[in-house]
């Protein structure tokens, strides 16, 4: 007989349902007497996929319906890409568990195997990301970027057809549904600083679920974490989402954490960039601190103008 029953809420996606998926996996092999099942329930960022997210509301769109059904208790945990989760959580609700992280650059797939710096004058580049198109336009002016929303099977598909002549997508999401292989090129971070938490998943709890904190308490992956609250913390100070294109970066060697952070204009025209590095147990403050040198580079006044 299980002496647990756990239920895992997670969006219907291919990627989502393997990122749950893999959580399930590992939960299992720390308790072989749990049955653990997962619930897919469909947010409003999944319904509408012909409107770009910084239009209508951001990505917290894709985790509104699993913290209802968390607040609810109708799930136990959920489980979500932290470059989805929003900064601001529903009082009740917290992330518990930051699991280790895959890889958290940018991915090129482009149609005829060119490289970034190798595409075509004027080439077709797909991607709804602000922060990544602001990017490539600050590094070749010349693309010519359009929208791209779906699933990531619907995305290559697009490259495959010939409506654009690349994407751009998280190079974690290829690896984890075993399409490395698909991927033209890594992108480093000195030409597109990835998003807050890329990389990596985060489970969503209920604040005062002691029971199943203890649970999945040993998923938590102490280095991803602490980069991830680096990461989280210089947006919050921004007070940025999708809306905004800010990258954010953070790594670990040698006890330190350098954190990289950057804001730029829609067209690349003005980017402010600039890092911290200190202590791993300072690492919110690091982020609150380059949050504001960021300001006061002059950050501000691209993000009055983004937010009116």
């Amino acid at each position: 007989m299980k002496s647990h029953k756990i239920i895992i809420g997670s969006r219907g996606s291919q990627l989502a349902l393997w990122q749950a998926n893999w959580v399930k996996s590992q939960l299992e092999y720390l308790h072989s007497n749990a049955e653990i099942n997962i619930r897919v329930i469909t947010t409003s960022g999944d319904k509408i996929k012909d409107v770009p997210l910084s239009k209508i509301g951001g990505k917290g769109l894709f985790v509104k319906e699993i913290e209802e059904a968390l607040l609810a208790k109708e799930i136990d945990l959920a489980v979500h890409s932290m470059k989805d989760v929003p900064m601001e959580l529903p009082s009740k609700l917290k992330i518990s568990i930051i699991t280790k992280r895959e890889n958290p650059l940018d991915a090129l797939i482009s149609k005829n195997g060119k490289k970034l710096a190798d595409l075509p004058h004027g080439a077709t580049i797909g991607t709804s990301s602000l922060r990544r198109s602001s990017q490539l336009l600050k590094y070749r002016n010349d693309f010519k970027i359009h929208p791209l929303r779906g699933n990531v099977d619907t995305r290559l598909k697009k490259v495959e057809e010939g409506k654009y002549d690349a994407i751009l997508l998280a190079s974690a999401g290829l690896n984890r549904l075993g399409w490395s292989n698909r991927i033209t090129e890594e992108i480093s971070h000195k030409i597109i600083l990835p998003a807050m938490g890329q990389g990596a998943l985060g489970i969503e709890t209920r604040l005062d679920d002691t029971k199943i904190y203890d649970f999945i308490s040993s998923l938590n992956h102490e280095q991803t974490h602490y980069e991830v609250s680096a990461e989280r913390a210089l947006v919050g100070k921004l007070d940025g989402g999708c809306q905004v294109p800010i990258g954010s970066y953070a790594k670990i060697e040698d006890n330190l954490i350098t954190l990289k952070g950057l804001v730029a204009s829609l067209d690349g025209k003005i980017i402010h960039k600039s890092e911290i590095v200190g202590p791993i147990d300072n690492a919110i403050n690091i982020g609150n601190d380059l949050g504001d040198e960021l300001l006061r580079m002059g950050a501000n006044e691209i993000l009055e103008k983004l937010i009116q």
